[in-house]
């Protein structure tokens, strides 16, 4: 992996505005940002159905009869026997797993969500940044955003935030949005979109720096 490759990973509550800050981050180092187009990434490299990928999107499930029917259309051309055997959804995190790896020695980039923290642990060019959010703020903008009332809004920010965390809890041995898995925590409801890109910039900044 070349030395310079610098890689952001941002792990959000849902309705934190954490895409936004990635997207702003990667505009500003004029870096690609990987969060959807990961899906299609690893979709490409494993041979598994796009589809597949959309529908496991950070969301672990627990049916082996969706698991087992989903197989059947797989067509996967990873071909070691551990791999053909494995449940459908381990199958789906091994290959973004792969493809997060295969991105970071590439290039410098940021990644939204899908553990990539987790995925690059031994990358010593990887600053780990969680967005989160007061409640009160994520309901508004998610209403606003979605035109849809205000308990609809707060019941998708629990629903989401939920998949999520099982999705990183299951498959990491860190707890999500817990600082410890993080080397960066930031609360939207205190500064701007522009004032957490400053703040990451900064910290990567000190990083370089740090003997």
């Amino acid at each position: 992996m070349a030395a310079y490759n610098e890689i952001y990973t941002i792990g959000r509550e849902f309705g934190s505005l954490g895409k936004k800050v990635g997207e702003e981050l990667a505009e500003r180092l004029g870096i690609k940002i990987y969060n959807k187009e990961l899906l299609a990434e690893a979709a490409k490299s494993s041979g598994l159905c796009e589809e597949i990928f959309e529908n496991h999107d950070e969301k672990p499930t627990n049916s082996f009869l969706y698991s087992l029917v989903m197989d059947t259309y797989s067509g996967g051309t990873f071909s070691s026997a551990p791999f053909l055997d494995m449940p459908l959804n381990h199958k789906v995190f091994l290959a973004q797993f792969d493809t997060i790896k295969q991105i970071a020695e590439k290039e410098s980039c940021v990644i939204v969500g899908r553990c990539a923290d987790y995925a690059l642990s031994d990358n010593p060019n990887c600053l780990n940044v969680f967005i989160r959010s007061d409640m009160e703020d994520r309901i508004k903008r998610i209403s606003k955003r979605l035109d849809i009332t205000e308990n609809k809004a707060k019941d998708m920010c629990i629903k989401k935030d939920k998949q999520r965390s099982s999705y990183y809890n299951y498959y990491t041995s860190k707890k999500w949005g817990d600082a410890r898995s993080y080397d960066l925590c930031i609360n939207t409801s205190k500064v701007s979109v522009d004032d957490a890109v400053d703040l990451i910039l900064k910290y990567r900044e000190n990083m370089r720096n740090f003997k």
